[in-house]
């Protein structure tokens, strides 16, 4: 009983010390119009709107997720207690770690505002409130939770996986990039639940948000940086053994280095990596980042900017050593399929009705078909010969094409013999072939001929058919 009425008394203190009207005027209401293209028809997109949640931090800048700002076309922003709305822009945006920094030229906007500051990272069980315009009313919602777990976690706006907290605070749509609030600081930004729990939410912490900020002033976003390594758990007995691990030694094997990582020179495949910073990595790849807390050992990474120092320990034929690198790569400039794209249109090009174009993460999401393996090349690194997987997206029928209309998110490894580093390369070579016939094949002999003159002949007949304007996307024209 005693606990109860602690618990109830702490939770009224804490709901009063954070919800009192400085902190409420500090928090506003995003109302984005998004234009959002299709991946699997790339010259055409969709207009939606829909609303998410800030704050107000120093500076004049408001804080809230990228997803709640991603693709926009025109963004407003209402502040508590009022029903004016102001026009926004975004200044900065993180779609790795899912945060927006939005500015207000409007300097009447911030008048009698008091900016929200930026606490310490909360430890598990610590009571937090998560304040936002969630779905279900148009006023401003608070919402009680504590602290469940911290530990690393996959933000789904991105794919990427870094530090997360799990609160039991629900985190319903419309919540998106509202902050939650412990001792009058904000500890995190509501980011993403889990549909089918019962208040179970996740917030992008502290670190997190102070490494994204800092990253910014210089004016340039540079994002979270990636070691370009593949590694594997050393729990075996008999693995640790064969690499000479005495019972105090953890790490994990080294199996591949990225050509083009800022490693490869440095590590090897083969080695032992068993700290990062002087932080001991465990056996399953997990290190302390706190007394008793574990998460991934890319934390100590993440805490890093893009062009920092880092120190890597490591055992190379059973002799510890430490080894310097500086940190220079994203995900984006070393895996085969690119990450999650925001923002801007997709890349295609369109030759005698077959419609070609990379492989992203965005085309997996949208398509059911091959997707265990076009999954697979997520996990591939670029290789010095191949830095983009190029796939033929589908075929508009026509006269010229029939008989090849049920190809479809096929991957295309040369054309007419040769092969390409990029889609790039491979839509320069498509348009200066002069032979009679374009040849496609994949990896395993199969074609697509397409005869050269017909297609220069019927495209523009094609396109108007299915009212596309353009046979390429404008990063090409």
């Amino acid at each position: 009983m005693r606990y109860i009425l602690w618990w109830i008394v702490t939770s009224i203190v804490l709901f009063a010390s954070v919800t009192d009207d400085m902190i409420k005027r500090s928090i506003v209401k995003i109302y984005t119009v998004a234009k959002v293209p299709s991946y699997t028809s790339p010259w055409s997109a969709s207009t939606v709107s829909f609303t998410g949640s800030g704050s107000i931090i120093g500076g004049d800048m408001i804080l809230t997720n990228a997803h709640v700002v991603a693709n926009q076309a025109f963004i407003e922003v209402q502040k508590y207690g009022e029903r004016k709305k102001y026009i926004a822009k975004v200044y900065a945006v993180s779609h790795q770690a899912d945060l927006a920094l939005l500015k207000v030229n409007d300097k009447s906007f911030f008048e009698n505002i008091t900016p929200l500051e930026l606490g310490e990272l909360p430890q598990v069980e610590q009571r937090v409130v998560v304040l936002g315009y969630p779905m279900g009313g148009n006023t401003l919602s608070a919402t009680l939770g504590v602290v469940s777990r911290i530990e690393s976690n996959m933000y789904v706006h991105s794919t990427e996986s870094f530090l997360a907290i799990q609160v039991d605070a629900a985190i319903n749509p419309g919540n998106s990039g509202g902050p939650a609030i412990s001792g009058g600081k904000i500890v995190g930004v509501a980011m993403q639940g889990i549909s089918r729990s019962q208040n179970i939410g996740y917030l992008v912490p502290t670190p997190i948000i102070k490494h994204f900020i800092n990253d910014m002033k210089d004016g340039r976003y540079d994002g979270f940086a990636d070691l370009g390594i593949d590694i594997q758990s050393l729990d075996n007995p008999a693995m640790r053994k064969y690499y000479g691990l005495d019972d105090n030694q953890t790490g994990v094997l080294i199996t591949t280095v990225a050509f083009n990582s800022a490693l490869k020179g440095i590590v090897k495949s083969g080695d032992i990596l068993i700290s990062i910073d002087n932080h001991p990595i465990q056996n399953d790849g997990t290190v302390e980042f706190r007394a008793y807390e574990f998460t991934n050992y890319n934390y100590f990474v993440d805490l890093h900017q893009i062009g920092d120092e880092i120190d890597l320990g490591i055992i190379r034929d059973k002799k510890s050593m430490h080894l310097k690198a500086i940190v220079k790569n994203k995900s984006d400039d070393l895996y085969l399929v690119k990450t999650t794209r925001y923002d801007k249109m997709p890349t295609y090009s369109i030759f005698g009705g077959y419609v070609f174009t990379p492989l992203t993460d965005n085309l997996i999401g949208a398509t059911k078909n091959r997707i265990v393996y076009l999954a697979y090349l997520r996990t591939k690194w670029q290789t010095e010969d191949k830095q983009e997987a190029v796939l033929l997206l589908n075929v508009l029928a026509s006269k010229i094409s029939r008989g090849n209309n049920n190809f479809g998110m096929w991957v295309i490894d040369t054309i007419n013999g040769k092969k390409f580093k990029n889609f790039r390369e491979f839509d320069k070579i498509l348009r200066s072939i002069n032979d009679d016939y374009i040849i496609l094949a994949d990896d395993e002999g199969h074609k697509v001929i397409i005869d050269r003159e017909d297609a220069l002949k019927e495209t523009p007949d094609i396109l108007q058919k299915y009212n596309i304007e353009y046979d390429r996307s404008q990063d090409l024209r």
